[in-house]
């Protein structure tokens, strides 16, 4: 298969893309439609994160000899190549997944575009303290990096999450070990040439193609300071074990989400329609996603009506070129996440009823038709588990009190979403639920000057803002005594 962009399949090193010293490789097929992508990818495994450390730590003091301007040029240098080789960023997640180009360019490169900008404008603005002399001493507060990073991306949206993740620990000074997704690597790999471009020292940013192995060198490494995890809560709690029982480095973890949507009999129903169809964005495969849906009963039969029309045209998409720029419909992202889907369907079909979907779509490739599911049993695990999948549920309220405990009764909070013209109801429901984010009357939890990340299961610290800066800082305090 010819390709317009060069795959990369090796580990970036030191500013170099270097063999893995282990001979493990991967095979990666296209969820499009099952033909063979990639047969040369080269897994990391621990001795690669070894070499990868020993670059940071090099990497590190050369970083910080910067004056802080530099290094925010060189920031925001980043965020420029990124913007101009965002349709090569784009290509090399379509080229695998099928992601449609049009959806990674409008949000997924632009907004790793102004995360990157945005965090390097607080390179020389996270300030201490400095507290008033008293008693003959003077207190200072002065916030230092904490020195190597690792941080581990998701398959699903890799160039964000990598901004997310990358941008605040650069600008506070460390260097960044990555792990891109074995299952979705290219555009993760692609960041390396672009930080050579911009000037960033090597070992400032490494990127590693890595599994199990390579994941738990990185959470059990004794110089690693900090690692940032978005995935599953299975993963995360391993991650966070192997943490504290190294050297107790700092973790952050992203761990998903089952996002409730409230919907008031007072709401505008087209616009709570339309925000409601983003579960099928990614083809569902969205931690943030809102896939539980509570209409109050007086609307119930209109609104499920309406979503019901929306995905069945959604579903008139699949199988578009993703090349397209007007495509926005995608399979999943590969064959093991289709097979967890699948089996949610089959269940859900005897716990629910099926309204549209409810099935896979096509003969090749990871497709699968969006599916929305009415007034599920209590308990039924297509309401109580991530599904990872173009999936929605919807049940019906009758008051604010049920919603709120419909909404809460969950292990995740990482997102919520209401939709009322009542903006006391508004700001009542908003304080009452259980989500790290929570969005009134539209679907955009996420955004670089507002902290994202979950309550509960979902995961514990947080990404974006000034926030995020906290994370990946130390506070030192120095105590000056004024000698006569």
């Amino acid at each position: 298969m010819a390709f317009k962009y060069p795959l990369p399949t090796k580990q970036f090193i030191h500013g170099e893309y270097v063999d893995s010293r282990g001979t493990e490789r991967l095979v990666l097929r296209s969820s499009r439609d099952d033909t063979v992508v990639s047969d040369e990818i080269q897994l990391a495994n621990a001795a690669d994160v070894d070499a990868a450390v020993e670059s940071a730590l090099k990497g590190f003091k050369a970083w910080n000899a910067l004056a802080p301007e530099r290094r925010r040029g060189i920031l925001l240098k980043f965020a420029d190549l990124i913007e101009q080789n965002g349709e090569k960023l784009s290509y090399l997640e379509t080229v695998l997944v099928g992601k449609a180009v049009g959806f990674s360019i409008a949000f997924e490169v632009s907004s790793a575009v102004e995360t990157f900008r945005y965090f390097a404008g607080y390179v020389d603005k996270f300030e201490g303290d400095l507290h008033p002399p008293h008693g003959g001493f003077m207190r200072v507060v002065n916030h230092e990096p904490l020195g190597v990073c690792a941080s581990v991306i998701p398959f699903n949206s890799p160039i964000i999450t990598f901004a997310m993740k990358a941008a605040p620990a650069l600008t506070m000074g460390n260097v960044l070990i990555t792990k891109a997704s074995e299952l979705n690597p290219f555009s993760t790999l692609a960041f390396g040439e672009l930080a050579n471009e911009a000037g960033f020292p090597p070992g400032v940013i490494n990127i590693l193609i890595g599994a199990a192995e390579a994941g738990a060198a990185l959470a059990s490494h004794m110089k690693i300071r900090k690692i940032s995890f978005t995935g599953s809560a299975l993963t995360g709690k391993k991650i966070q074990v192997a943490a504290a029982q190294s050297n107790l480095k700092r973790v952050t973890l992203e761990l998903g989400g089952k996002s409730p949507v409230v919907v008031f009999d007072d709401a505008d129903v087209d616009n709570a329609v339309a925000n409601s169809m983003s579960f099928v964005s990614l083809n569902g495969q969205g931690c943030v996603l809102g896939t539980r849906i509570y209409v109050q009963r007086g609307i119930a039969d209109e609104f499920v009506q309406k979503l019901k029309g929306g995905v069945e045209g959604f579903a008139q998409t699949l199988g578009a070129d993703p090349f397209e720029p007007t495509t926005m419909s995608s399979p999943l992202f590969h064959h093991r996440q289709k097979e967890t889907v699948m089996a949610f369907l089959e269940q859900g079909k005897k716990d629910a009823e099926l309204i549209t979907g409810g099935d896979s779509w096509g003969t090749k490739g990871c497709f699968v038709q969006p599916t929305i599911f009415y007034k599920p049993k209590p308990g039924a695990d297509i309401v109580t588990k991530e599904i990872f999948g173009p999936v929605v549920v919807v049940d019906t309220f009758d008051d604010e009190e049920e919603v709120v405990q419909k909404a809460n009764d969950t292990e995740y909070g990482l997102g919520a979403y209401v939709y009322t013209s009542n903006m006391d109801r508004a700001f009542r429901v908003s304080l009452a639920l259980e989500a790290g984010s929570v969005s009134v009357n539209s679907a955009m939890p996420v955004h670089p000057t507002i902290p994202f990340g979950g309550w509960k299961g979902s995961g514990i610290g947080r990404e974006n803002a000034k926030y995020v800066l906290r994370d990946y800082s130390q506070p030192k305090s120095i105590i000056f005594k004024y000698v006569a």
